[in-house]
């Protein structure tokens, strides 16, 4: 019989690690097992050898029977209920070994039986380099009555005497081989079992010895007794039922031969089954007197003696009182009251439908014998292992947290001793007890006088596995969920505890943020704290994700120790609060809140002065960009309803807090002025409320352009039914180019300065205004001159057109070309061309070969002007003085040319 403790066994098993101490140095085959690891009693009909279960804990063990020979029979299950033996796991400490004194391999001399049992113990399940310990023990067996019947937990056995009549007078025996010639089954011994017949109800069967031995019973006799043993699992076992008790009964009748002669005895057995009862916290064990089966053909009884006990001890009436056991004995029953949990028996861990629980086991034993005009004296000895109902319990877990150095203790229990931990899931890995430590997990097994156990898990609160959750103000939440799994010895029963333990600690690190502005964005910077690494950016209830980022065009970057965000001026999600004319005061708003529940945790925000000309935008070309902002205080404003003064002029770009509308100044209702530097363009954005031709919202605003310089761009505001525009900016742009040909094609380019022309040749020039593309601007020429040098002013000069017409002091009068629209001139009346001989100053009678720079001063005409004044467009007076400048202001400007090189020609 093999088992192993707490891991596995043929019939049972628990686990504890030490190791046996060799009685002989080397491989000595056999060991002594040291004091207090094995203890040995003689209970009457029964030898029990009791092994310390914490000695041989982590081992494998096997039993053997040595015979009178030395032959070492290993029992399993089946032998050792055919031949005498039990092992049972009796409580949590000790495994029992159990003889009966007509086992197989006993030795029975007189009054005393002897036992030689060989342990084996191993640490691998193939029992390799196992040490062997026997161990013989003999007791004195007292009075035999003449039926013996013992109820184990795994056999029935019934001992009988033998009756032997008294020979007759004179009788011739038969020779030994006339038995091989009638009986040939029955010649072995002069004392030996020849047959047993089952009685069942429906037939009689009868076995062989051989026959009976191959279905599993056991046969023995002796000069004086025979006996039957039948396992609880035999074929011809029957379930009668006897005043509510039921009970495994076995008919048989044995034959064995005695001499010359065939004897018959009768070797029924009856063990009860149940007759076990559990109310009121009590358990009622009753056992019927006179069980039909075993009392047939008596017609007188008379009890002898009523005992009981627990583990096989008889107990007094004395002992059986300070336990609160009650042992009653009537006319027709014997019963037992037993509180449940009281000594003598054990509670041991059992578990229903994954839950926890206990059940209490008492190993009872009873003695009952009695005299009939049958069979004399009959001694019944029932043992009896009670076990009540399953009954769930409530497991303890407490949580007690060092956070002086920053661990986390869990005990979890207690338990009964026949509980193991086996493994720990964290996170969803399941790992062994031993490996548990890879983890940050420490486990700890304590005991306690009483056999319990409790387990302690200790973690570093900074263990990967411990979620860390901010609480509030400086407060952190430490969770630890873990699920443990444990087995029960030797049922192997298996369970899972969820382990939740929390811890609030006082060091949170909240996360801090700097702000700034640029030019045209505003950033925020959070530096990250302990609790925030799961927490999400929202701008107004907005997620900033880097895919909502990408789309708005925002930044968006966290290196793991900052979060870094920028946000352009204009977008929607910025909120402009104060609007004037020194600026524009714009916030972003910004929150983290908890990446589970979305609870908001911090917010922070930045708010920065931009200039008022980031909302506008005066180009060149003449096209206007604005940008109307709804602000804070203006909350019913739709920017989607915004216009200009021409009504369908409507915004190219709408969201919730921003309008933008992009045009050219010749159209959406745009007026134009002039002054004596700048040109200035006017618009407005208007907001009607539907039905109300009324403006409940007036942006104006002006886009001026000067000559070579910047203009400002100025905004008006009317009742306050807007915010405020800073101005943009906005330029015009003059040229004088030369050009190669007439045609006016190709001209020199900045590369090609300085020209070289020879006297006389022809220079084609023209003069352009670039910008704004206005077509009702009209360019005209008033003066043309050249220099020696760079400088407008510098002397000397010689005047190519005066007052717009041809100088008449020229050899060679200047040419003006009319300009016509082509692939190149959009606006023909933005150009002026003319055509001059190329000359050279004369110093007494000498050419000055020196380079020669044009210059042209111009006037921007408004061609919508009535009636046009004398200036605009621009005539030749020659001859006449300049006239006063008119009411209306007009745009001058000047313009040069890159500098031309005078050649002689070769003769």
């Amino acid at each position: 019989m093999k088992l192993r403790l707490v891991k596995r066994l043929l019939l049972i098993g628990i686990f504890i690690s030490e190791v046996w101490t060799q009685e002989r140095p080397g491989n000595a085959p056999f060991c002594a097992l040291n004091a207090g690891s094995m203890s040995l009693e003689c209970l009457g009909n029964l030898l029990r050898v009791t092994l310390n279960a914490e000695y041989f804990e982590d081992k494998y063990l096997s039993f053997a029977v040595v015979d009178q020979s030395g032959i070492a029979w290993d029992l399993d299950e089946a032998m050792a209920a055919q031949c005498g033996y039990t092992v049972t796991y009796s409580n949590w400490s000790s495994i029992e070994f159990r003889a009966s004194a007509a086992s197989c391999h006993s030795h029975l001399e007189k009054n005393v039986f002897t036992v030689t049992i060989q342990i084996k113990v191993s640490h691998t399940p193939d029992m390799e380099n196992a040490t062997s310990h026997l161990k013989s023990a003999s007791c004195h067996y007292g009075p035999r009555s003449s039926r013996e019947l013992v109820c184990e937990s795994n056999y029935m056995e019934v001992s009988v005497r033998k009756e032997v009549p008294q020979p007759i007078k004179d009788f011739i025996q038969d020779a030994p081989e006339d038995w091989s010639v009638v009986f040939p089954e029955a010649k072995a011994e002069e004392a030996s079992i020849w047959q047993v017949v089952f009685h069942q109800p429906e037939e009689k069967k009868a076995l062989l010895v051989s026959d009976a031995w191959s279905a599993g019973y056991g046969l023995k006799t002796t000069d004086t007794r025979v006996v039957l043993r039948i396992p609880h699992t035999a074929a011809q076992v029957q379930l009668v039922e006897d005043q509510g008790i039921t009970f495994s009964v076995v008919r048989s009748s044995t034959f064995y031969k005695h001499g010359w002669m065939i004897l018959m005895v009768d070797t029924t057995v009856a063990c009860p089954v149940d007759g076990d009862d559990y109310t009121n916290k009590t358990i009622t064990w009753t056992v019927p007197k006179y069980i039909p089966p075993l009392s047939a053909g008596a017609t007188s009884f008379k009890d002898v003696l009523v005992e009981a006990g627990v583990d096989l001890h008889k107990l007094s009436a004395k002992e059986m009182a300070s336990r609160k056991y009650v042992l009653s004995d009537d006319l027709n029953v014997i019963m037992m009251k037993i509180p449940i949990g009281a000594e003598g028996g054990y509670y041991k861990t059992s578990v229903s439908n994954g839950q926890l629980g206990a059940k209490y086991t008492i190993n009872l034993f009873l003695e009952h014998q009695w005299e009939d005009n049958k069979w004399g004296l009959t001694r019944h000895t029932i043992i009896k292992e009670i076990e009540t109902p399953f009954e769930q319990i409530e497991l303890a877990i407490t949580s007690n947290s060092n956070l002086s150095t920053r661990l986390m203790n869990v005990t979890v229990g207690t338990f009964l001793p026949d509980v193991e931990l086996v493994n720990l899931t964290i996170e969803g890995v399941t790992v062994a007890v031993p490996e548990a430590v890879q983890h940050g997990y420490i486990i700890y097994r304590t005991r306690y006088s009483n056999g319990s156990r409790a387990y302690i898990i200790q973690v570093s609160l900074d263990a990967p596995s411990i979620k860390k959750e901010y609480m509030r103000d400086d407060m952190r939440a430490y969770t630890l969920n873990v699920t443990l799994a444990f087995i029960t010895h030797p049922s192997r029963e298996t369970f899972t505890v969820p382990v939740t333990a929390a811890s609030a600690v006082r060091d949170a690190v909240l996360p801090s943020v700097r702000g700034f502005c640029d030019g045209r964005n505003l950033h925020l910077i959070i530096t990250h704290g302990n609790v925030d690494q799961n927490w999400l950016p929202f701008i107004s209830d907005w997620p900033l994700t880097p895919e909502a980022a990408q789309k708005y065009n925002y930044s968006l970057r966290d290196n793991g120790t900052h979060l870094a965000i920028s946000v352009p001026f204009l977008s929607p999600h910025v909120n402009y609060e104060v609007f004037h004319t020194s600026g524009i005061k714009a916030s972003l708003y910004l929150s983290l809140k908890d990446g589970i529940n979305l609870a908001n945790r911090r917010d922070f925000s930045v708010s920065c002065r931009f200039s008022p000309s980031e909302l506008i935008q005066c180009l060149p070309s003449g096209t206007v960009i604005i940008t109307a902002i709804k602000v804070v205080g203006v909350e019913d404003l739709d920017t989607s309803l915004l216009v200009l003064r021409d009504r369908e002029c409507k915004p190219s770009v709408v969201t919730e807090k921003t309008a933008t509308f992009k045009f050219s100044v010749n159209t959406c209702g745009t007026i134009r002025k002039f002054n004596s530097t700048a040109l200035t363009y006017e618009n407005e954005v208007l907001y009607f409320r539907p039905g109300n031709d009324t403006p409940a919202y007036r942006l104006k605003f002006v886009c001026s352009y000067a000559v070579n310089q910047a203009a400002n761009v100025r905004y008006e505001s009317k009742k306050n039914l807007l915010p405020h525009v800073k101005p943009g900016f906005g330029s015009l742009t003059l040229s004088l180019k030369l050009f190669k040909e007439k045609s006016y094609s190709e001209p020199y380019q900045e590369s090609e300065y300085p020209v070289v022309k020879y006297l006389r040749e022809a220079l084609y020039f023209e003069v352009e205004l670039l910008q704004p593309k206005d077509a009702r601007l009209d360019l005209n020429l008033d003066d043309c001159w050249a220099t020696n040098s760079q400088s407008q002013d510098n002397l000397p000069q010689w005047p190519i057109l005066i007052n717009g017409c041809e100088n008449n002091k020229d050899s060679y009068r200047t040419v003006i070309h009319e300009v016509n629209y082509s692939h190149r001139v959009e606006f023909p009346q933005h150009l002026k061309r003319f055509e001059v001989r190329m000359f050279t100053f004369v110093q007494g009678s000498t050419l000055l070969q020196e380079q020669l720079y044009f210059h042209c001063s111009v006037v921007i005409c408004n061609t919508e002007q009535q009636p046009l004044d004398f200036l605009c467009p621009r005539r030749c007076n020659a001859g006449k003085h300049r006239p006063a400048r008119s009411a209306e202001p007009h745009l001058h400007g000047q313009v040069s040319s890159g500098a031309v090189i005078f050649r002689k020609e070769n003769n």
